[in-house]
């Protein structure tokens, strides 16, 4: 049952109308501090605890990164929406969260994504049509989690980040002086798991950094059903710090990153990372926005959009031309077309594979699943024969 639900359904309590007035004065209340470097006009700005100096190879790297993830992102779309796959979780308006924290890692280091970490993939090498391959169902992840140091994407909501906690363990049992960096969002912040992870990592001083992207919406439930205070206070409770950064600021994303998994690595324990952004479309393909939230809301975030941010600052700065652009937007387009070309001539797997590793020396019933399987795909074949 969900929480709509539920409250739809209990009566008014006497306390109900002091709660519906905390709500308001939240509302009210000055927005917490974030970290910002870029600010949505393009211009740069200090902070006095995170201060980066990118050379202008590395801002147009960032700009390309953001440009070519958001193609990328906006083909699987409409690949979704033309039957090619099963569904799609876009990442559109929080481009800059994911580039600027996963440029922040070391080759060595190890992130443990949710499902909506296409940026990240892309800044660990992972050719974006091995992701498509899974949501077009004929891979369970078609990328060796170890050649990146990627984990395969969690659809379970939340559990990755005890996935994440259990390994950083092991990478500090090792003595290895990398970090693990786990992705979640909003919503999972309310899943026991995330609060599991947070005990174990803090106990054992476990270098994890925990990245929350708070895009402010869990499918259609808003952030202030789910919490009372900023997502990123929570950390205190466990021990440990927590921040909140500009999410559609890719340099502030990048310096709070870095920040915190050196910080990590050098053995000071984990920290939470909050990244204030929002989700410019659909929860997945299989949503519609336009039922729990306003336009005027999307309006008001698409004036802090973190792609056009750092095209004024690199115009403004004279740090990018006319011939930097043209020539990225050929790119996107050849981006395009390979990731198109790529998932229509993706061969559909074997039927019968799911049988093969299911148990290392065979099973009898699986064997026997095995051959019901097999006997009612016949079925089809007969059935044709006979028409």
């Amino acid at each position: 049952m969900t929480v709509e639900s539920t409250a739809a359904r209990k009566p008014r309590r006497s306390g109900a109308k002091r709660s519906t007035s905390a709500r308001s004065t939240k509302k009210q209340s000055a927005e917490p501090e974030l970290v910002q470097l870029l600010t949505p006009e393009g211009e740069r700005v200090e902070h006095p605890d995170y201060a980066i100096d990118p050379t202008p190879d590395e801002l147009r790297g960032l700009y390309r990164d953001m440009v070519l993830t958001r193609r990328f992102d906006a083909e699987a779309t409409t690949l979704q929406r033309q039957g090619e796959l099963g569904l799609w979780a876009s990442l559109l308006g929080q481009e800059a969260a994911q580039i600027g924290s996963g440029r922040a890692l070391h080759d060595d280091d190890y992130v443990f994504p949710t499902y909506r970490e296409h940026g990240v993939a892309w800044c660990r090498g992972v050719d974006p049509t091995n992701l498509l391959g899974m949501f077009r169902g004929v891979n369970h992840g078609g990328w060796d989690p170890n050649s990146n140091n990627f984990h395969l994407y969690t659809i379970v909501i939340g559990s990755q980040t005890l996935h994440a906690t259990g390994y950083a363990m092991g990478v500090a049992k090792d003595g290895a002086d990398s970090a693990v960096l786990a992705y979640f969002g909003d919503g999972a912040s309310s899943q026991g798991d995330v609060a599991e992870s947070f005990t174990y990592s803090a106990v054992y001083n476990a270098p994890v950094v925990f990245f929350c992207q708070n895009n402010q919406w869990a499918i259609s439930e808003p952030t202030e059903r789910q919490t009372r205070v900023p997502l990123y206070q929570r950390a205190q409770g466990y021990g440990f710090p927590g921040v909140r950064v500009d999410g559609n600021d890719v340099l502030a994303c990048l310096a709070v990153t870095k920040a915190a998994l050196e910080r990590a690595r050098t053995g000071q324990g984990p920290m939470l990372v909050e990244a204030f952004t929002y989700r410019m479309g659909a929860h997945t393909t299989s949503d519609d926005p336009t039922r729990y939230r306003s336009s005027e809301e999307r309006e008001l975030w698409e004036t802090k959009d973190p792609i056009l941010r750092l095209r004024t600052l690199l115009t403004n700065e004279k740090l990018a031309d006319d011939a930097f652009f043209a020539a990225l937007e050929q790119e996107s387009d050849a981006l395009a077309k390979r990731v198109r070309e790529a998932v229509r001539s993706m061969p559909d797997p074997d039927d019968m594979a799911l049988f093969e590793h299911t148990y290392a020396d065979g099973h009898a019933l699986v064997d026997e699943e095995r051959a019901q399987f097999a006997a009612y795909q016949a079925s089809f074949v007969t059935a044709e024969e006979g028409i």
